[in-house]
C-alpha cells in the first residue's frame, strides 16, 4: 500500500493501536450524530419552518444522497492532498454547512446545507479509513478500521439519542449546535495530533481508476450493500417490532436498542481482531450470524424473553462484518486505497438508504413488520454466494 513513512513510523507499540486513529473515530462520531439526530427532532424541525413532516423527512434524504454520491468525487478531488488537511477541510466545511441550517428558517437552505455536510462527510469518512490504515502496520489494518466504524456505531446507538435529548430542553437547534462543537474540536485536535503526510506520495489519478476495475471490488461492494441492508431493515424497524408484535411496553424500547449499540462494539472488537488472519471466516460469522438472528427474530417475535437477547446478538453479528470488509478493500486495492475507500463509504450508505424502499414493499403487501426481520433473512442470505465468490477470485490469482 502506498502509506507514508512517518505515519508508519509513529505507530503505537504492538498490540495497542495509535491515539490517532481513536481521534479518527471520535470525528466520525461527531459529524455521525448528525446524520441519526434529525430524525429524533422531526416534528419540531417541521413545525419550526412551517413545512409538513414529509417535507421535513427531505433534509434525511439529502444527507443520504450527499453520502452516497460524495465519496468517489471528493475522493479523486482531494487525491493530492495530504490527508491531514483533508480531514481538517471536510470537518470545516462540515461544520459551517451545519451552522448554515441552524443559522436560516428556509426550508431549502437548510436542505442545500444538508446535501453538502452529507458531501463533506463521506469525505472525511473515506479520507480516515485510508488514514487509519496508514497509521497501523498491515496486520492491523482491519482492527483499525473496525475501531474508525465504532465512531459511525457509537453516533447511532449515543450521538444521535443524546442529541435530540438535548433538543428536548433547548429547542430542535441544540442538538446540532453540539455537533458542531464536537466536529470543531475533532478538527483542532486532528491539526495537533495527527501526523503530518504529504500528498505527494499519494498515488495518482490513473492508478486509482485502474484499480477500480479490478471484479474482485466490485463483489466486496455488493456484499457491503447487502450486508448493511439485511441488519438494517431490522434496526430500522425495531421501535414498532418490539411494541406492536413483541408486545414490549414503549419506555424499555430505548434500552433494547441500545443493547443492539452494545453487541455492535462487541461485534467490532471481535470482527476487528480475526478478519485480519481470517477475513473470509469473519464475512461468512457475520453474514450467517444475520441470516439466523433474523430468522429467530421472525419465529419468535412474540417472546420477549427472546426477542431481547436477540436484539444484542444481532448487533454483534452485524459489526463482525465491517472490519472484514474495510479490510478486504485494502487488500485488494493495496496500492492505490483512497477512491475504493471512498467507493466502500457510499456502498454503506447506500445499503442504508436501500431500507425504507425493501421494507416498504413488504409493509405495503400487507405482511406487517412481524415480517420485516424475512427481508434480513434473504439479504443476509444473499451475502454468502458473494463472499464464496470473493474467497475463490482471490485464491485464482
Amino acid at each position: 500500500m502506498s502509506v507514508e513513512t512517518t505515519q508508519r513510523q509513529v505507530a503505537a507499540p504492538r498490540g495497542r493501536l495509535p491515539f490517532g486513529v481513536y481521534l479518527l473515530a471520535f470525528s466520525l462520531f461527531a459529524m455521525g450524530s448528525a446524520e441519526f439526530l434529525l430524525a429524533g427532532v422531526l416534528p419540531a424541525v417541521a413545525g419550526d419552518l412551517r413545512v409538513s413532516l414529509s417535507a421535513a423527512g427531505a433534509l434525511i434524504s439529502a444527507f443520504a444522497v450527499g453520502v452516497v454520491i460524495g465519496g468517489p468525487p471528493f475522493a479523486i478531488l482531494t487525491l493530492r492532498w495530504p490527508r491531514r488537511t483533508t480531514l481538517v477541510t471536510t470537518q470545516a466545511v462540515f461544520a459551517v454547512s451545519v451552522t448554515a441550517g441552524l443559522l436560516t428558517g428556509d426550508h431549502t437552505v437548510l436542505l442545500v446545507s444538508r446535501f453538502v455536510c452529507g458531501l463533506a462527510y463521506a469525505g472525511y469518512w473515506a479520507v480516515a479509513a485510508v488514514t487509519a490504515v496508514g497509521l497501523v502496520t498491515p496486520e492491523r489494518t482491519a482492527r483499525a478500521a473496525g475501531v474508525v466504524v465504532s465512531g459511525l456505531s457509537l453516533a447511532m446507538i449515543a450521538g444521535g439519542p443524546a442529541g435530540a435529548l438535548l433538543s428536548h430542553f433547548t429547542g430542535w437547534r441544540g442538538g446540532f449546535w453540539g455537533v458542531v462543537a464536537l466536529t470543531a474540536l475533532g478538527a483542532v485536535l486532528t491539526l495537533v495530533a495527527m501526523p503530518a503526510t504529504s500528498g505527494g506520495t499519494e498515488p495518482g489519478l490513473r492508478r486509482e481508476l485502474r484499480t477500480m476495475r479490478r471484479p474482485r471490488l466490485w463483489v466486496v461492494y455488493a456484499m457491503t450493500v447487502l450486508s448493511t441492508a439485511a441488519y438494517m431493515v431490522s434496526f430500522n424497524y425495531l421501535a414498532p417490532f418490539l411494541t406492536d408484535v413483541t408486545g414490549v411496553p414503549a419506555v424499555w424500547v430505548p434500552a433494547i436498542l441500545a443493547l443492539f449499540g452494545a453487541g455492535a462494539f462487541a461485534g467490532l472488537s471481535v470482527g476487528g481482531r480475526i478478519a485480519d488472519r481470517w477475513p473470509f471466516a469473519a464475512l461468512l460469522l457475520g453474514a450467517s450470524g444475520i441470516l439466523g438472528v433474523s430468522a429467530l427474530l421472525a419465529v419468535l417475535a412474540g417472546n420477549a424473553v427472546a426477542v431481547v437477547p436477540l436484539v444484542a446478538l444481532l448487533g454483534v453479528a452485524a459489526f463482525v462484518l465491517n472490519p472484514a470488509i474495510f479490510g478486504r478493500v485494502f487488500t485488494i486495492a493495496a496500492e492505490a486505497p483512497t477512491l475504493a475507500g471512498a467507493t466502500t463509504v457510499s456502498a454503506f450508505q447506500l445499503g442504508i438508504s436501500l431500507v425504507p424502499a425493501l421494507a416498504g414493499t413488504v409493509l405495503n403487501s400487507g405482511a406487517g413488520v412481524a415480517a420485516v426481520p424475512w427481508l434480513g433473512v434473504c439479504l443476509a442470505a444473499a451475502v454468502v454466494p458473494a463472499v464464496l465468490l470473493d474467497r475463490r477470485m482471490s485464491r485464482g490469482r
